[in-house]
């Protein structure tokens, strides 16, 4: 069937008005740490670097997640209108075949009689019989027509409505498209801010803020002192998992460490910190929903006292950020740009909240 699908419209430039807005409060905030009036700028210290960068990041990760969702409601809407329009032509090819079965009808009915009357038509029969047995198949085939003249009739309103229904999404689509497209820009506007940042600091202390990052830690371990690392790091795997779904979301996430961190990725090569988590569990037969917003209220809430490996750990008062525990405190989780994936302690940030899904 030819395909009767709407063409995807490139994604627009709106909102020019606010990324500007945007790049200038950047532009202004990195001023602010950069330098100081009527004086050379001098280099912010890496603790100061560390914050402001942290900062940004954190910016950047809750516009990651509204990125996140505008993109699951836009991909949902482009979905139900394929598939509207899927059924629209389906529909119209149906419809087109029951026009020509009631024109089919109607030209037998005129072949068998015209509009002589039922008794006349009797009366010259030469064989009444004969007469009357073709009489009651005609009656059968008006039956058959009023039947399916009934299908034609909600046929053609369920045709209306689909297409009405296509219309409406279409509208949604432009909007949610165009969403999108304003959190991308903003979350660029923040990580190129970051980067600009860390561009300015020099050698020394760019290992010192990498350092109070945790990022001196082996990505994987290769070394036999990063074995024993790596296994003190797991020997909270020995506390069982609830399931073995959990059990199979750790051994997912486990595999990821060491995988870069890249906003609005889903694996299998880069996750960000939603991504990883639904991956993770997906990998184990259960789908998530996309930010980390909706993973929260995913199964059970758990308080922190009781987390078992395999849970939803969540960060921050806007629930920006989510990790996967694995016991003793301790999660694997997608941290930022530039940081990959990672074993951390879940003290680490504000803890805000857990989940366990079934």
């Amino acid at each position: 069937m030819a395909s009767h699908r709407k063409p995807k419209r490139p994604l627009t430039a709106s909102g020019s008005r606010t990324t500007a807005a945007t790049l200038a409060l950047a532009g202004a905030a990195t001023a602010t740490v950069l330098s100081q009036p009527g004086s050379a700028a001098p280099r912010p210290s890496a603790e100061q670097a560390g914050k402001r960068v942290t900062d940004l990041y954190r910016q950047a990760e809750r516009m990651t997640e509204k990125y996140n969702g505008a993109k699951e409601k836009r991909d949902r809407a482009q979905r139900r209108v394929n598939d509207l329009q899927d059924e629209i032509a389906r529909r119209t090819d149906r419809m087109g075949d029951v026009r020509r079965h009631l024109g089919a009808i109607a030209a037998a009915q005129y072949r068998e009689g015209g509009t002589l009357d039922p008794s006349a038509r009797l009366a010259l029969s030469s064989d009444p019989g004969q007469y009357l047995e073709r009489a009651g198949l005609v009656d059968r085939i008006t039956r058959a027509q009023a039947r399916t003249l009934r299908g034609y009739v909600h046929a053609r309103r369920a045709l209306e409505r689909d297409r009405a229904e296509a219309a409406d999404l279409l509208d949604e689509l432009d909007g949610a498209r165009d969403r999108v497209a304003e959190h991308r820009r903003a979350v660029g506007a923040k990580l190129h801010e970051a980067q600009r940042l860390l561009d300015g600091l020099d050698p020394s202390q760019r290992a010192e803020l990498a350092a109070a990052d945790g990022m001196t830690a082996p990505r994987r371990a290769r070394t036999d002192r990063g074995e024993q690392s790596r296994d003190a790091v797991f020997r909270a795997m020995d506390l069982p998992a609830p399931s073995s779904r959990a059990a199979a979301a750790v051994a997912f996430a486990r595999a990821a460490l060491g995988k870069p961190y890249v906003w609005g990725a889903t694996g299998p090569n880069a996750f960000d910190c939603s991504g990883l988590t639904q991956s993770a569990w997906r990998a184990a037969g259960v789908s998530l929903p996309r930010t980390t917003y909706t993973q929260i209220n995913t199964g059970h809430r758990i308080p922190r006292s009781g987390l078992r490996p395999g849970d939803l750990v969540f960060f921050y008062s806007g629930i920006s950020h989510v990790g996967l525990y694995i016991g003793d405190g301790r999660m694997i989780h997608a941290p930022h740009p530039g940081a990959p994936v990672r074993v951390a302690p879940i003290d680490q940030m504000p803890f805000a909240g857990a989940a366990r899904p079934v």
